[in-house]
Order: structure tokens, then C-alpha cells, then sequence
């Protein structure tokens, strides 16, 4: 899969209509690099002109500054300010609520403003205009579908609609969890959680949302944030439900659905 670099559009004095700000997730880790090429491919299917930074991305500081430690948050956040205002870059698409919430709401104290828009919205927008259609027999037509509120993405920015929204052009069934929209549970990895062991109690918090979603019935349980898919998934393994259970982020979803 052929991605384009900012450099490379750069030296050819070209702009990108967006940057999509990968994460730490969506370039490490397994599981969700296939978050990233699914929208990726949906950015080729509609013809958006896109680029990444490639090596020139750095870890938007997020975990440090969530754990305490700011001096290493601002080092981080001032290389990446450099690199984005080097190439003139105005907006922003990413995939993870983390990067999202601290790029639109922290960066620009540093010097850093953005347009900056999760890929939920962004997919939400591509429908609303005609530019993703779907199948007239998606892969998930009809079937049971439950949707995880992201921490970063509802409580923190106040983003419910959007991910309901695409998941709705699926025409699944759309079930919610006794927890949800404001009141939705957390997967226990936000606020840099993910990097630690939790504190001692009766249940892993991923575990009880895991058991929540289950009792709806669904089949997918849709998610529109890397580390609560991480969990969720690692709750379905626990609950040995994986061969009837997915779980999958929303870009995912759209991708196998789209014509």
C-alpha cells in the first residue's frame, strides 16, 4: 500500500487536503495498524489528497503528560509543533481520541493550532456528502452491532452522534449498552492507564464494560479508539467469546462495507 509523505509532497511544493496523524497505536502495534490501513484505504477509495509524516512523526506526549511527567510533554509537543508548522499544515485527521483530544485542546497553548477532526467525524462528513457508498449488501447488513463511547472522545470533546452516525450508513442494528453516550464506562486504558498495572479489585475494569457488551447480544462490538479496542478484544479473549464476538474500529467497518 503506496501512503504519501509530507516531505515527498513538500519537495514537490504540493499541500495535502489533510495530514493523518497516525499515533503511536495505529504505526506500532498490530492489531491496530490494520485500524490504519482500512482508512487509508477508504482515503484512496474517495480520492482525498492526504500525506503522513512518516519518521518525522512523534508521540504527541500524551502519556507523559497523563503521567506526571510535563517536561518530557513539552519536548515532545514542541517537535512535533515544528514539524507540523515547518510544512504549513492546517488540518488534521487522526484515528486515535488521544492524539485528537491533545492536539486540538493542548497543542495550541504551545503554539500549535489546528483544525484537527477524529477520523469518526471525518468519515461522517465523507457520507454526508456522497463521497463513501456503500454496498447494497454489506458484510454487516442487518446484523447486532454495539458501540464503545471513547473517554478522549465523548466525556472529553463531546462526541457521541458522529460514530452512531456511520455506523448507522451500515444498516445494522444498532444496540446500546445500559452505560453509554455521557454516561458510558471507561475500557481502563485512558489517562495513561494503558501503561501500567491496575490498582487491586474485584474485577479489570475492561473486562466489566466486556461484559456489558456482551449482554446485548451483539455480534460487533464497534469501537472508534486503538486502546479501547485493545481492551475490549482482550475482554473477548477472556470470556473466550472471540469466535462469535469482533471487535472493530468503525474505519473498519465502512472499508469492508463500501462499494
Amino acid at each position: 500500500m503506496k501512503v504519501p509523505l509530507m516531505s515527498e509532497l513538500y519537495a514537490n511544493r504540493e499541500q495535502p487536503d489533510i495530514l493523518f496523524w497516525v499515533g503511536c497505536a495505529g504505526s506500532f502495534d498490530q492489531r491496530a495498524q490494520k485500524i490504519t490501513k482500512a482508512f487509508v484505504s477508504i482515503l484512496n477509495k474517495v480520492n482525498v489528497k492526504y500525506a503522513i509524516l512518516g519518521k518525522e512523526e512523534a508521540c504527541t506526549g500524551d502519556p507523559a503528560r497523563r503521567a506526571g511527567n510535563e517536561f518530557l510533554f513539552q519536548m515532545m509537543a514542541y517537535q512535533n509543533i515544528q514539524t507540523l508548522n515547518n510544512y504549513g499544515i492546517k488540518k488534521i485527521v487522526t484515528a486515535c481520541p488521544h492524539c485528537f483530544n491533545i492536539l486540538k485542546n493542548e497543542y495550541p497553548e504551545l503554539g500549535g493550532s489546528y483544525e484537527v477532526i477524529h477520523h469518526a467525524v471525518f468519515l461522517q462528513q465523507l457520507i454526508d456528502e456522497g463521497k463513501i457508498k456503500m454496498k447494497e449488501a454489506g458484510d454487516f447488513k442487518g446484523k447486532r452491532i454495539t458501540y464503545h463511547d471513547s473517554c478522549y472522545l465523548g466525556r472529553a470533546n463531546n462526541i457521541y452522534e458522529a460514530p452512531r452516525k456511520v455506523l448507522e450508513a451500515l444498516d445494522a442494528e444498532l444496540v446500546e449498552m445500559k452505560r453509554c453516550g455521557s454516561k458510558g464506562m471507561c475500557c481502563g486504558a485512558g489517562g495513561a492507564q494503558m501503561w501500567k498495572e491496575e490498582e487491586k479489585g474485584s474485577i479489570r475494569i475492561n473486562h466489566e464494560r466486556t461484559n456489558e457488551a456482551l449482554e446485548t447480544g451483539a455480534g460487533v462490538i464497534a469501537s472508534a479508539c486503538p486502546f479501547c479496542n485493545t481492551m475490549l478484544t482482550d475482554g473477548v479473549k477472556n470470556k473466550e467469546k472471540e469466535d462469535n464476538v469482533r471487535v472493530l474500529d468503525i474505519a473498519e467497518l465502512i472499508n469492508a462495507s463500501m462499494e
